[in-house]
């Protein structure tokens, strides 16, 4: 096995340590945390061949296809552009997807989400892309909550990663969850099967003492050490400073100073 492992190329960096090639990796958040936002700068990155300044990219520029099941193209427009001129001119290797909920489902697919996920594979190789981000995984599966129905949508996405040599990145939500805690793999919507079949993971949280920033926060990796634990957060803030609404890294620091400190006004409360 070590021998066959030799031929085949090392993993590059695709988001510092967060993201490497060929993984599947889960990016989770509470809604309105800028999920989509670093999704589509990632994205840019990778079709650009730059990196995003605080993360490592060593991969080359790749075509990647971003499966939109969030925004509608004139709310994607407004965070690209200024008041809707001086738009942000994309990479021709940046794709964007979107769902037509008009579509009518065609015969020989039993259900939508069958119909949804062959629309993908067919996208895949329309485009010839080698990255994948999907915003987010509940478009794909009607019920992430439980572990049955997370495990077919897990390994449909293996599936397709292995079947065309992908690097897939999957946002998801987090149910509503204890600002006090520190960020766990049980706060992803469908818990412990999503996060057991994925190859990395990683998480955006808030911050409780300023609430301009946010935080990431590694939960699994395989191609490197945890590195971005509760000890050593990576810290950024939303920005747009012309027509590109993105993340900039600001330090690093602990998950604690950002957690909400419960006063004795709040206890007498509970």
């Amino acid at each position: 096995w070590i021998e066959q492992a030799k031929t085949r190329p090392i993993p590059k960096m695709l988001f510092g340590e967060f993201w490497f090639e060929g993984e599947l990796c889960i990016l989770f958040a509470d809604t309105n945390l800028g999920k989509s936002i670093l999704g589509v700068q990632i994205g840019n990155s990778i079709s650009q061949g730059e990196q995003i300044p605080g993360f490592k990219l060593e991969a080359l520029k790749q075509r990647i296809v971003y499966f939109d099941f969030e925004l509608s193209d004139k709310q994607f427009e407004t965070r690209y552009s200024i008041q809707y001129a001086n738009h942000y001119e994309f990479n021709n290797s940046f794709y964007r997807a979107e769902i037509n909920p008009d579509a009518a489902i065609p015969e020989g697919y039993e259900s939508f989400e069958t119909y949804l996920n062959n629309s993908l594979e067919q996208t895949i190789i329309e485009t010839g892309a080698k990255v994948l981000i999907i915003d987010n995984l509940t478009y794909l599966k009607s019920a992430t909550e439980t572990a049955k129905d997370a495990l077919p949508l897990m390994k449909h996405l293996k599936a397709i990663k292995n079947k065309y040599s992908l690097s897939i990145l999957a946002l998801a939500h987090t149910p509503k969850r204890d600002l006090s805690k520190p960020i766990t793999r049980n706060d992803l919507q469908g818990s412990k099967m999503l996060i057991n079949f994925c190859d990395s993971s990683f998480s955006i949280g808030e911050s409780n003492t300023d609430k301009s920033l946010r935080y990431l926060k590694q939960i699994k990796a395989r191609n490197t050490e945890i590195l971005y634990d509760s000890e050593n957060v990576c810290i950024c803030q939303i920005d747009k400073p012309f027509n590109f609404l993105k993340f900039e890294f600001v330090n690093f620091g602990t998950e604690r100073e950002h957690l909400k400190q419960f006063t004795d006004n709040d206890r007498a409360g509970l």
